[in-house]
C-alpha cells in the first residue's frame, strides 16, 4: 500500500506534466469528421474514373479541356478538404486563388505561343527518329510535315 502523501505528489506531477505538454503542443488545426474525408476520397476516384473514361472518347481537342476542368475540380477538393483549406485563414485562399490564376495565366501564354510553330509540326516522327527507325525496323510510320497552318 502507498503512502497518501506519496499519492498526491504523483497526481500533482502528473497534472503538472500533462499541463505542460499542452501548452507545449497545441492542438493545430481543424479534425474534419471521416465521412467528409471518405466522401471527397470517393469524389476523386469518380473523377479519376471519368478522366480516364473521356480519354477514350474522341471528342477532338476539347479532351484536353475536359481532362483539364477535372484536375482542377479535383485539385480544389483536395486543397479544400485534405489540406483543410476550408477552415483556414482566409489570406491562405486568396495565397492558393493566386497561385492558380498565376498558372492559369502561364498556361495562356503558352497556348498563345504554340501559333507560332505549327508550321514546322510533324504528325509522324521527327525525320532523325525516322532514319534510325528505316535503318532497324523497316515498316514503320513516315514522319510528314504539316502542310496547312491551322488558325
Amino acid at each position: 500500500m502507498s503512502h497518501p502523501s506519496t499519492d498526491s505528489h504523483a497526481s500533482s506531477h502528473a497534472d503538472t506534466h500533462a499541463g505542460s505538454q499542452a501548452e507545449a503542443h497545441p492542438l493545430v488545426g481543424h479534425l474534419v469528421p471521416v465521412r467528409i474525408l471518405v466522401a471527397t476520397a470517393c469524389a476523386l476516384l469518380v473523377l479519376t474514373f471519368i478522366t480516364v473514361a473521356v480519354r477514350y472518347i474522341d471528342i477532338g481537342e476539347f479532351n484536353v479541356w475536359v481532362a483539364i476542368g477535372i484536375a482542377v475540380i479535383k485539385a480544389g477538393l483536395v486543397a479544400t478538404f485534405f489540406m483543410h483549406l476550408r477552415w483556414d485563414r482566409p489570406f491562405n485562399v486568396l495565397v492558393f486563388v493566386g497561385c492558380s490564376l498565376f498558372v492559369v495565366l502561364m498556361m495562356a501564354f503558352c497556348v498563345l505561343d504554340t501559333s507560332q510553330y505549327r508550321a514546322t509540326q510533324y504528325t509522324g516522327n521527327a525525320p532523325l527518329a525516322q532514319e534510325t527507325l528505316d535503318a532497324h525496323a523497316p515498316g514503320a510510320p513516315i514522319a510528314a510535315k504539316k502542310t496547312e497552318i491551322n488558325p
